[in-house]
């Protein structure tokens, strides 16, 4: 696609949503994000695809305003009490979220898909991107790893109703008081983890921002059973291509187990937040995210000066 040569458009093809200033103080935020179900529960698979949609403005530290719906439904099918179920979930967590369901487009599919196109607001000054993590910054997640992984374990019946409840809580939760905490104390970067994967969107963190880091793989959080999943093939085709993509990108050091190295490439959904965060304010940002209710705060690896590699894996 053509660079964009609008001098208003601040965020565009290489953030995690698209960002337009139109005053000194105020700039629009828009993404847009559709998804295949990832749980069997219709309202549940609404509620998380409108979490997932929702997450790209609060990546950038934006608020989320308003939305509208995104469906594909097989008409002919499905009954539309399935559909009802998809749209009442996605309307409830849009209300969580502040955001008011303003309208959408619907087409016939056959198999159902579900999104939003978000549209936020931000002070362009408090705009959060995923550029500008420098070298001593500490990196911060906010939510366990393996969702890819374990909803693909759902549909292939080798996990039950504990493990879908479980995956539903973690991605429907929203990022949206991980995003106030960071604005507040403040971050030199951010990007949500979702069909990347945390190796993959920490690449497009460290290319933005011409820096390398080090992870450290005993500190990453994963969901209890994705391992013993993964070792089981429960391992999404999105995680395969990310892992492809980045196999020649990332020193994976002493991780040599290859489910180890897919759980770091599996494709989320409606992941948490990844910042890079001065060390000086790493405590005080665990501490109040934590507060706020976040299902994590942890600290996975650092920022370092620009190396051989974007990425190199630690014990």
């Amino acid at each position: 696609m053509p660079a964009p040569t609008d001098k208003n458009l601040l965020g565009g093809l290489k953030e995690d949503a698209a960002v337009y200033q139109i005053s000194s103080s105020i700039a629009v935020v828009q993404t847009v994000d559709v998804i295949t179900p990832v749980l069997n529960n219709p309202y549940a698979f609404g509620a998380v695809a409108a979490a997932n949609a929702i997450g790209d403005i609060y990546a950038m530290g934006a608020k989320p305003v308003f939305a509208l719906n995104i469906v594909e439904f097989p008409v002919k099918s499905l009954p539309l009490s399935i559909l009802e179920e998809i749209l009442k979930g996605g309307a409830d967590k849009a209300m969580e979220a502040g955001v008011t369901i303003a309208g959408g487009h619907s087409i016939e599919d056959n198999a159902p898909k579900y999104g939003m196109a978000v549209t936020g607001m931000v002070n362009p000054a408090e705009l959060v991107r995923k550029s500008g993590a420098q070298p001593g910054d500490v990196l911060v997640l906010t939510k366990p790893l393996g969702t890819g992984i374990l909803s693909t374990a759902i549909d292939r019946g080798l996990a039950g109703s504990e493990i879908e409840s479980e995956i539903y809580r973690i991605m429907s939760h929203l990022n949206k008081g991980a995003a106030e905490v960071m604005t507040t104390i403040g971050v030199h970067a951010c990007t949500d983890v979702t069909g990347f994967g945390l190796l993959g969107h920490l690449t497009e963190m460290l290319a933005a921002s011409r820096v390398s880091a080090q992870v450290y793989f005993n500190e990453v959080p994963f969901i209890s059973g994705a391992l013993k999943l993964a070792r089981a093939g429960a391992i999404p085709a999105g995680t395969h291509n990310n892992y492809r993509f980045l196999r020649d990108k990332v020193n994976w050091g002493s991780v040599k187990n290859q489910e180890d190295k897919m759980l770091l490439c599996d494709a989320q959904t409606a992941g948490g937040l990844l910042m890079a965060v001065p060390r000086v304010k790493a405590r005080q940002l665990q501490t109040a995210l934590l507060e706020e209710g976040c299902l994590a705060a942890t600290e996975i690896g650092v920022i370092t000066e620009q190396g051989d590699y974007l990425i190199e894996l630690m014990g």
